[in-house]
């Protein structure tokens, strides 16, 4: 049996790993099976957790009023998250969790194969690069081959034996803007580079 997105949410369901799951439902990713962008998130909140969707509450419209202002929808990309379960009171994951859920991701990315990953906020962005900092290189595509991190080198493992070069996007979370007002013209201008970005590619 080939291995498919769909396949891999009922999977979750039955997935007792990570400690977050005695009192979360799990959350798997959505959007495009084919995308060339998928966008990863720090972890579901509560809207998310209720109704068993990644980006649905506050940061989720926003993210929606991003994507629209690149002329994109929600069903053009794919959207996840690399903790698949809701910390209590929407506290930061901790690195057990993120460690428990990291394969889940990996399956997602060998899934879809995507060309670009935005990573969303410091959690995501530090799971491929755990020592760049986000306030200093959101907006700036970093290219990276799949031997550079093991997170890409496993997402890009059954292909024909050919191991395929990601670029890493960095972006704020759209959170942020909503606790920070100043940066939502950033979260824009970084979405009008990232288009940019993918015209030029």
């Amino acid at each position: 049996m080939t291995l498919t997105l769909d396949h891999l949410r009922e999977k979750l369901k039955e997935w007792k790993g990570c400690d977050l799951a005695k009192n979360a439902n799990p959350v798997l990713g959505e959007g495009n099976p084919h995308a060339e962008v998928v966008f990863i998130g720090e972890a579901p909140g509560q809207k998310e957790d209720e109704l068993g969707r990644p980006f649905v509450g506050p940061a989720g419209k926003f993210l929606d009023e991003l994507l629209a202002s690149i002329g994109f929808k929600r069903s053009d990309v794919y959207i996840t998250n690399i903790v698949k379960y809701r910390p209590p009171n929407n506290r930061d994951p901790e690195p057990a969790e993120k460690a428990a859920c990291l394969p889940w991701v990996k399956l997602e990315l060998a899934l879809i194969k995507p060309k670009v990953i935005c990573t969303l906020g410091k959690h995501s962005l530090n799971e491929f690069f755990p020592k760049l900092s986000i306030s200093r290189v959101h907006g700036e595509p970093q290219k990276v081959t799949h031997s550079t991190s093991s997170l890409l080198r496993s997402a890009s493992e059954g292909q024909a034996g050919q191991a395929s070069d990601f670029t890493i996007f960095p972006i704020y979370h759209p959170a942020a803007a909503l606790h920070n007002g100043a940066l939502r013209e950033e979260l824009f201008e970084d979405f009008r580079k990232l288009k940019e970005f993918l015209d030029r590619s």
